[in-house]
């Protein structure tokens, strides 16, 4: 009679076993992962966006609009939302097509689970062609927040003088805190 080979029942149940402990233990941190990855490539887009609307602005001798644009190409306060750098140039606050405004960028809208928001009320941020912000509000922070997961929120600073600060974990509780040490959270 052939001999077989295989696994008994009992090694099955201990390889299912160890394998189900090493799930447990992966999957939380592997969730974090994905989460930490999907903010750190959201705040990298975003500085890259201003980055290029300040160096615009420089380069082209003229203000330039960051703003998520509604529905009539006006400036709104829907930060989730496509964000476009265009050159405004009867500052009306809305993207004419029809006009001499020219649309430099638009970045895609936002993981629609996740949170977007840039100093409360505040609708677009302007660079002059010196390269500061100017105008009502174009001074603040820009915070994301991925859903459920608080801890894992940054932001970007972006300063009167138009330079541009990443958050950090200065206190090394975990989470992101602007300049002035308060933590990044989303309303």
């Amino acid at each position: 009679m052939p001999s077989c080979k295989g696994f008994t029942l009992v090694e099955f149940m201990v390889a299912v076993t160890i394998l189900a402990i090493l799930s447990a233990i992966t999957i939380p941190n592997f969730n974090k992962f994905i989460t930490q990855m999907r903010v750190d490539n959201e705040i990298s887009a975003l500085f890259q966006l201003l980055l290029i609307a300040r160096n615009t602005a420089i380069n082209s001798g003229t203000e330039v609009t960051v703003c998520p644009l509604d529905e009539g190409n006006r400036c709104s306060t829907l930060w989730q939302n496509e964000i476009s750098v265009f050159i405004d140039s009867n500052d009306n606050k809305v993207y004419d097509r029809d006009s001499d405004d020219r649309l430099i960028k638009v970045k895609n809208a936002v993981n629609n689970s996740d949170k977007l928001q840039y100093a409360l009320g505040r609708y677009r941020i302007v660079y002059a062609p010196t390269g500061r912000t100017v105008k009502w509000g174009s001074n603040g922070t820009l915070k994301y927040c991925p859903k459920n997961q608080e801890n894992e929120s940054r932001g970007i600073i972006i300063s009167t003088s138009g330079r541009l600060y990443a958050s950090s974990d200065k206190d090394n509780d975990g989470k992101d805190e602007d300049r002035n040490g308060k933590e990044i959270t989303c309303r």
